[in-house]
């Protein structure tokens, strides 16, 4: 495809999302220039692999090693970024921006960290700064919170955004697996990286949230903001014992906003099995957002791989067209207008499922259930299981508490002579 009627676009790397995008505006070309209004070339690649080009017979003058040749290009409108990472790629973005050319970027690490930065670029210099694909892969998560509900004041989003950890725990949940064995499992298949830090210990589950939390709220929320713990300590046993209170556990994204600031959180989490979340299972991702007007909402889809995620981001590549041929570049603005402030993870307040390991003898429940009274915890429900003659495991459920007081009474816990180990806490939604 080419012509002087054509939009010109650099494509920064060729990897798997860049794949999907070059093969995305090839294929579905004649579609795209008329619902765009005129057609999109990619005039540039980012590239050192010679191979991949040949891959996708790709004629090798778009080829460059050299940022240079799409930065300082003015026939080149739009700048799409798939990269990843945040060196060099924040200050090629940071470049393109201030050149006056759009960006489309599926960055997370980025936006999540550097995003007020490139918003004040984007809107300096009247250029459209997009990132759809950035949470939620294909799921049309950013734009549904920037158009199709801004007409609503958004009270809480409760999402599965990192599909690896999904998949574990859907295989631990079905086959009674333990850890170890299904992360072995999911590195096997391609799910989780040779290094899976990110994903199980709920980093990359982060960014995503700072991010939607962003835009839901009006208000700027940085990875550094959001409570963060992993799925490294969830055991079999915790799962089984979830599955006897009907709750499934799963890794949440948890934003609300409440009289007194907004909470960023992601940890695992039991919720109830009719919960529309309980249902969503490998490597899916679904978000589920509350807002004044509309209600409950849920957002379903997958939330990577090449062609999903090469979806969200050629959609906003139409998106920065449209808005170059109508002359309104940079008319998507950051809606991040107030300041609120974030709360302490001290200050939240939920249900906890807890897990102990005690010596079995009469009094051992009586002085753990005085130790939560006297920090204000009310126990809801109790499992007592034996695991031999000398030990037992106590399973609790408590009312909704302060995670302060919930946090000091373990503290306690622990240290009781009847107590040989708090086995595991886990939060408990969606009631």
């Amino acid at each position: 495809m080419s012509g002087e009627n054509n939009i010109q676009i650099g494509l920064l790397g060729l990897g798997t999302v860049g794949r999907g995008v070059y093969r995305i505006i090839t294929g579905n070309a004649e579609n795209i220039k008329r619902k765009v209004g005129a057609g999109l070339e990619v005039k540039k690649i980012l590239e050192k692999d010679t191979a991949k080009l040949r891959d996708l017979e790709i004629d090798l003058s778009k080829q460059t090693t050299n940022i240079e040749d799409i930065i300082n290009d003015p026939e080149i409108k739009i700048v799409v970024e798939v990269l990843g990472g945040i060196k060099p790629t924040l200050d090629y973005v940071s470049r393109a921006l201030e050149n006056g050319q759009s960006v489309v970027t599926a960055n997370k690490d980025m936006i999540a960290t550097h995003g007020k930065q490139l918003f004040a670029l984007s809107q300096a210099n009247h250029a459209d700064l997009l990132f759809e694909a950035s949470v939620g892969g294909g799921i049309p998560i950013i734009s549904t919170l920037k158009q199709c509900l801004a007409a609503n004041r958004i009270t809480q989003i409760i999402g599965i955004v990192n599909g690896t950890t999904n998949y574990m725990l859907t295989k631990m949940t079905e086959e009674g697996s333990d850890f170890t064995e299904v992360l072995q499992e999911a590195q096997a298949k391609g799910y989780a990286e040779a290094d899976p830090t990110a994903d199980i210990e709920g980093y990359d589950a982060a960014r995503k949230l700072a991010i939607l939390a962003s835009i839901a709220f009006n208000s700027r929320v940085v990875l550094d903001d959001v409570y963060v713990e992993g799925i490294t300590k969830i055991t079999a046993s915790d799962i089984a014992y979830a599955g006897e209170l009907n709750y499934i556990i799963k890794l949440l994204a948890i934003a609300k906003e409440t009289g007194d600031g907004i909470e960023v959180r992601v940890h695992p989490t039991l919720i109830p099995y009719n919960h529309p979340l309980a249902t969503v299972n490998d490597v899916y991702n679904a978000i589920y957002v509350t807002g004044d007007a509309v209600g409950d909402t849920m957002f379903y889809g997958r939330g990577a791989g090449e062609m999903p995620t090469a979806s969200a981001v050629v959609s906003n590549v139409m998106d920065a067209a449209r808005n170059l041929l109508h002359e309104v570049p940079g008319i998507i603005s950051c809606t991040c207008y107030e300041e609120k402030p974030v709360k302490d993870m001290g200050a939240t307040q939920v249900k906890y499922y807890v897990r102990l390991n005690v010596t079995d003898k009469p009094g051992v429940l009586a002085s753990i259930a005085c130790a939560f009274g006297d920090k204000e915890v009310s126990l809801a429900s109790v499992l007592q299981k034996q695991t031999d003659g000398n030990n037992a495991e106590i399973v609790l459920v408590t009312h909704k508490v302060r995670e302060k007081n919930m946090q000091e009474a373990l503290e306690i816990i622990k240290h009781l002579s009847s107590v040989n180990e708090v086995a595991n806490f886990i939060r408990v939604e969606g009631e």
